[in-house]
């Protein structure tokens, strides 16, 4: 058997994954990164170093019979396949990843972290479909896209909406720490909002405008409901209410404008139940929609493995014909 091992670090969380040529998952690790109590995130710096301080002991756990049979090493270079796209800390598994492959004389495969988790939702989510639109939901992305898989390995990607300003988890994770949840709060958000009753659901309004949604002027609406005692769990239904709203609509753009009804969603916020259910309840008649399993919605590593087996396996068949 031939293994493909993926790296990704992103903003909140150091990610290891190995898959077989198969796209079978074989083994993943990861870690998020230490946030301080009442903080809203991190400095690039700080979460840099945490990388650096988490890489070492993640590959060290790497099962010693997987190194035996490695065929490439992939890792996340940027948050988006853009020029110009950069974070810091994508540095710190590029470096990693760059002196593995080249000690154990392996090929280097780049990718990108949007990249990795449209692939983790396109196989967790068996979507078969060559062209579709997607969603990336997460702490450092709100975007509206369509994409299209030319060859095994590659994906092309067309943005055509978003956010103007705060990310959906950008808000969650806001809105979180303020009812003193740890962050990145989504999970506990999600808790906390079962205790809700049906009407917190509408309790914020969504703001759509074609293709461009914003959150901060519904930040500062659920900031209000909480400076007004809003009950916690009500306040965290109206957010994923909210988001279920905003998406709903920026969906319905899409399709309209380009016809296409299947529709991936992924991205840590696109991990959340509830806002999964709801989507699926306002937009299940006008599109089929394909989710990534849960935790492989949330930053991980298992996307740039699977691109990594396809993308060298691609690159030896070419070479194989010539």
């Amino acid at each position: 058997m031939t293994y493909y091992l993926g790296i990704d670090t992103s903003a909140y969380t150091t990610s290891l994954a190995i898959v077989d040529q198969k796209t079978g998952l074989q083994w993943e690790a990861r870690k998020v990164l230490d946030v301080p109590a009442g903080e809203r995130g991190l400095a690039q710096s700080e979460a840099f170093f945490q990388h650096v301080q988490n890489l070492p002991h993640l590959v060290e756990k790497v099962p010693a019979h997987l190194w035996e049979e490695l065929a490439g090493i992939g890792v996340s270079t940027a948050p988006r396949p853009v020029e110009g796209s950069y974070m810091p800390v994508f540095t710190a598994g590029y470096c990693v990843a760059s002196s593995l492959a080249t000690g154990l004389r392996l090929p280097l495969y780049p990718t990108s972290h949007q990249e990795g988790h449209l692939a983790a939702g396109i196989v967790s989510g068996e979507l078969t479909e060559n062209r579709f639109l997607a969603i990336h939901l997460s702490g450092g992305t709100t975007e509206l896209l369509e994409v299209e898989k030319e060859e095994p390995g590659e994906i092309q990607i067309k943005l055509l909406g978003g956010t103007t300003d705060l990310h959906a988890g950008q808000f969650v994770d806001r809105i979180g720490v303020r009812l003193g949840l740890s962050f990145p709060a989504g999970k506990e958000l999600e808790r906390l909002a079962q205790g809700a009753d049906a009407g917190a659901v509408s309790l914020l309004p969504s703001s759509v405008k074609g293709f461009e949604v914003s959150f901060s002027g519904v930040e500062s609406a659920a900031q209000r409901l909480i400076d007004r005692h809003t009950p916690p769990a009500q306040v965290a239904r109206a957010v994923e209410g909210c988001i279920a709203r905003t998406i709903t609509k920026l969906l319905q753009a899409g399709i309209e404008k380009t016809g296409i009804k299947h529709c991936l969603i992924v991205g840590g916020v696109a991990s959340n139940l509830f806002i999964r259910s709801e989507l699926t309840r306002r937009l299940g008649h006008k599109a089929q929609l394909y989710w990534a399993e849960p935790e492989w919605s949330r930053d991980q590593a298992i996307g740039v493995a699977l691109l990594t087996s396809q993308g060298l396996n691609r690159q030896q068949t070419k070479k194989n014909r010539e």
